[in-house]
């Protein structure tokens, strides 16, 4: 199998907060493995802004540790200097009008303009007047935009007002790089390109699905900042309401941003609020070796939350009765993100002497390792009878596809080229945005309102007591969290 790299049109990417973490791990190194496979013309140019006093030259320096250090290249490999060549830079005031003009200057007029800010959402609004004041972004730019997305309805809508003064929602793409996952875009074309699952798609045949996000990390370092938002605002309200969107969709007209988007916000308006009895919060407890949630939080009084589990239920005819169990975490036992649709049992076992069948299931490994796992009953080879056993039918991208696999790329790398090519079916829109919010904001009231703390739990285990009694009481189990 050849992969087909096709290359973009030309154009000027504008990098604010360049010099910050995010631009040195991901954005930088992935748009080097672009241009080396041949998808970014030579003529295209890429400018760093940040506040920084610096020439071209230092921050060539700079991204070229950044892109050693994070993308796999040589120091002296040849086409690191070509796309050195590439890179500008333009000291910015993202609050006021030092810098504006030099950038404008660079920017051509012929070229696609992109605007990625990797900054601060608080200077979100400051940085698009800017760009409209000063002629710099026209009605045919784009701009990127990182979560968080505001951190409840109010600062969502806010947002979204501000971004709306200065450009068309047809020019921001909102940022989730889950969906850039080469798996979570394979999801939909399992579904809808085989006819083997989506008539099985359904409450009549899915027992329930589970949507697992485990780390091994904790919050250290990042502790005050992690602090004031919690596993349910890091992830649950983003990164996995996606995930939960794209399994639970309909089919959409065509395979067109709008179409694909209109689906997806319908599975969260559908979503039924969350009772206070069906979701668990906890926090990881120091265990002699490491220091717990409260140390890295600095905060002793702290009841924020860095795991939590929910059960979720979503009011239509598709998906009425069946449950979606989610749940994610800090110091797990394994770094892992997989969804797991679980099927429901034969509904009469004609093996009546080898046990009964086990239900089927369809995993879905995100990290690490992607790729796809169908589980099925088969009878065990041998002679002696009938005994059945349950086996995987596994495919990984590495072993499927070879070199070719395992080199697929980055999710912010497949991102910044849709923005180019003006794609947003992998960008949330306003509206989605808005609404996630709206279904979020009840249970993190909720949750303050109680003044309960978290459940602690161990750190290397797979969550509190509580989470596994969730399950339990459904007459269910979590799947086992593996590395």
């Amino acid at each position: 199998m050849v992969s087909r790299v096709i290359p973009v049109d030309d154009f000027d990417l504008v990098i604010f907060g360049a010099t910050g973490d995010l631009a040195h791990r991901k954005i930088l190194p992935g748009l080097f493995r672009r241009f080396v496979a041949g998808q970014i013309p030579e003529t295209s140019r890429i400018i760093g802004a940040a506040r920084t006093e610096q020439d071209d030259h230092a921050f060539r320096e700079q991204a070229a540790q950044a892109i050693v250090e994070f993308g796999g290249a040589q120091k002296n490999d040849p086409r690191l200097a070509q796309f050195l060549d590439l890179l500008g830079y333009t000291a910015i005031d993202a609050k006021g009008e030092g810098g504006w003009q030099e950038l404008g200057a660079r920017i051509r007029k012929d070229a696609i303009h992109a605007f990625y800010f990797s900054v601060a959402p608080a200077l979100f609004g400051d940085i698009a007047e800017r760009l409209s004041s000063h002629g710099i972004a026209d009605g045919k730019s784009r701009i990127v935009v990182e979560k968080p997305f505001g951190r409840d309805l109010q600062t969502a809508r806010a947002l979204n007002a501000t971004l709306a003064r200065h450009f068309e929602e047809k020019q921001i793409y909102r940022i989730d790089h889950y969906l850039g996952k080469e798996t979570v875009q394979n999801l939909m074309a399992v579904r809808f390109a085989n006819v083997l699952f989506e008539p099985l798609w359904n409450s009549q045949y899915v027992d329930h699905v589970q949507i697992t996000v485990a780390e091994t990390v904790g919050v250290a370092g990042r502790g005050s900042y992690y602090d004031k938002s919690g596993a349910i605002r890091d992830m649950v309200q983003n990164h996995m309401m996606q995930l939960l969107c794209l399994i639970a969709m309909e089919p959409p007209y065509h395979f067109d941003p709008n179409a694909v988007r209109d689906e997806k916000l319908k599975v969260i308006r559908a979503l039924q609020p969350v009772e206070p009895g069906d979701i668990v919060r906890g926090q990881y407890q120091a265990d002699g070796k490491s220091t717990g949630y409260v140390e890295d939080s600095e905060n002793p009084a702290t009841r924020t939350e860095s795991y939590v589990a929910m059960k979720v239920c979503i009011s239509n005819w598709r998906w009425q009765g069946t449950p979606f169990y989610l749940r994610t975490g800090k110091k797990l036992r394994a770094r892992t993100s997989e969804i797991a649709i679980v099927f429901r049992e034969p509904p009469h076992s004609i093996f009546d002497d080898s046990g009964a069948p086990k239900a089927n299931e369809l995993v879905i490994r995100l990290q690490p390792n992607e790729g796809m796992n169908l589980k099925v009953m088969i009878k065990e080879p041998g002679p002696g009878g009938m005994r059945l056993v349950q086996v995987p039918l596994d495919m990984s991208f590495a072993e499927a596809l070879g070199a070719e696999g395992s080199d697929m790329p980055d999710a912010y790398e497949r991102l910044i080229m849709d923005v180019i090519r003006g794609n947003q079916t992998l960008f949330m829109r306003g509206d989605e945005v808005e609404a996630a919010w709206a279904w979020t904001d009840p249970v993190i009231t909720a949750w303050e309102d109680s003044k309960r703390r978290p459940e602690p739990y161990d750190a290397g285990s797979s969550g509190p007591e509580e989470a596994l009694r969730l399950m339990h009481r459904d007459n269910r189990r979590w799947r086992e969290i593996r590395g």
